[in-house]
């Protein structure tokens, strides 16, 4: 079926305004489309699953807001792109950390730590490990600077450790350190051995520290989603470039036609080849997808009849390993609700997903019941499969060891009439809401210009929400932050 046609327009009689097909309803395929909407584009966006928001996820099974998916905004600022919508909604955000947060989405002002006994970890040891690990991170940039080939974050802190055995811990203190190994993971959601030391600390990081979603992300989708002409349920197979135009298949052996086509999947799907491109996609796109890396993280939500904790932002287990560590963060503290959501990343999120949700759950709260041996059973749970979820098949980007420095730029680059989208082309902001947010906007202006260029009406202008940069300046909204 014919885009034109699909939206009630003659095909024989040829429109004066482009038509766009955006694949992919998360945050960056509805950036896209918001953007040519407004600016009177035909546009019509697919989208597989049967709801809107990809990879974030705001669930309210609990009666209350719980995101499943992205829920954290990295850098509370009006210098961050999604400050203005953000504000316009009158939505919360739950400050978590300050501007020197590079690898934590948490200060660790506000924890308690517990051993695998169920006893608490001393305050003053968790403060002293922490800044030995800071210590031996500062002293990988030395290892890095002597190699010039790149190696993991992992092995170069044995290099540390080798060299100066006196940052070395033992006993408990060891365990505190694969802790905060276990919460640098999360942060990639990678192990240690798969993070690239060259790469891994050169993230553009907004200033204004880290803030929570105190109402979820879905507010965002649904503002951005208004008045888009979306079809849910739409899984698309194929795209082929024929004749300036792009041919899109749909599972169901529906076929639209348009100009130009955003693809705004994640990286995940490429990886797995669940689309066909005719003409095949050139190496240098190829190599892009198959060398970046897709980390994976998963969430447990516990809802329980009262709370039974400390009033403490996160809840941690100190382990042997790092694989063997946890976290839970404390929802109550940020929204009120009895809610506590456990996290897993690298390869435990992967190993938690061949199991059933129960068993997810009963793992989650026996680690809990370490803690807390009173802890009553939850109420209810829910729990996440973001690495074996066929519209995701990962949580977000990360780079690998030996990744190369413009895989990015390649992933970014359009191939004819086709643009991509998505948190992974995201240079500077890769794995973040408003990178994935930023880099749909990006596309929808340079399908706007190869368009414009290619059909000859260059009265037209693309009027990109939120592109007048004094407008994230505006002071007479400030973001809603609250530090209970």
């Amino acid at each position: 079926m014919d885009l034109l046609r699909y939206q009630g327009i003659d095909r024989q009689k040829e429109p004066a305004v482009p038509s766009v097909i955006v694949i992919g309803g998360g945050i960056s395929g509805l950036a896209a489309a918001r953007a040519l909407n407004d600016a009177s584009f035909k546009v019509i966006l697919l989208e597989s699953r049967q709801r809107l928001g990809g990879r974030i996820n705001t669930d309210y099974t609990f009666g209350c807001p719980v995101d499943m998916g992205a829920s954290w905004l990295h850098g509370v600022c009006n210098e961050n792109p999604l400050a203005p919508l953000i504000c316009s909604l009158g939505l919360k955000l739950y400050r978590t950390s300050g501007d020197n947060s590079l690898l934590y989405d948490h200060d660790l002002e506000s924890y308690t730590l517990f051993n695998m006994d169920g006893r608490k970890v001393p305050q003053e040891m968790v403060v002293a490990v922490g800044d030995v690990f800071k210590r031996i991170l500062k002293k990988t940039e030395k290892v890095r600077d002597e190699h010039s080939k790149d190696m993991s974050v992992h092995k170069a802190i044995s290099i540390v450790l080798d060299r100066h055995p006196e940052l070395r811990q033992e006993g408990l203190a060891y365990e505190v350190m694969q802790w905060y190994i276990c919460r640098m993971e999360a942060w990639f959601a990678a192990d240690a051995d798969m993070i690239s030391l060259k790469c891994w600390d050169q993230e553009h990081v907004l200033l204004g520290g880290h803030g929570l979603m105190v109402q979820g992300y879905d507010p965002i989708i649904k503002e951005l989603a208004k008045d888009i002409d979306v079809c849910l349920n739409h899984r698309v197979t194929k795209i082929s470039q024929e004749y300036n135009k792009v041919v899109v298949d749909i599972e169901d052996g529906m076929s639209l036609i348009a100009d130009a086509a955003i693809v705004t999947v994640p990286l995940g799907v490429l990886k797995a080849n669940l689309i066909q491109f005719e003409p095949k996609l050139p190496e240098w796109k190829v190599a892009a997808i198959s060398e970046i890396g897709v980390g994976n993280e998963n969430k447990i939500a516990l809802l329980f009849e009262r709370v039974f904790w400390p009033n403490v932002e996160l809840l941690g287990i100190v382990a042997p390993t790092s694989y063997s560590c946890g976290y839970f963060l404390n929802l109550h503290k940020a929204t009120g609700h009895p809610v506590l959501v456990y996290m897993a990343a690298g390869r435990f999120a992967d190993d938690l997903e061949k199991f059933s949700d129960e068993y997810a759950a009963n793992f989650v709260m026996l680690q809990l019941k370490k803690m807390f041996s009173d802890a009553p059973d939850p109420v209810q749970y829910l729990v996440s499969h973001w690495g074996t979820d066929r519209d995701s098949l990962g949580c977000y980007s990360y780079d690998p060891v030996g990744m190369a420095g413009d895989l990015y730029q390649k992933l970014k680059a359009p191939f004819g009439n086709l643009f991509f989208g998505g948190e992974a082309v995201s240079e500077e902001h890769s794995g973040s809401v408003h990178g994935a947010y930023s880099s749909g906007v990006t596309a929808a202006r340079n399908c706007e210009s190869h368009l414009l260029q290619r059909l000859g009406n260059f009265k037209r202008r693309l009027q990109l929400i939120f592109r007048d940069n004094d407008a994230l300046l505006e002071p007479t909204f400030p973001l809603q932050i609250s530090r209970i």
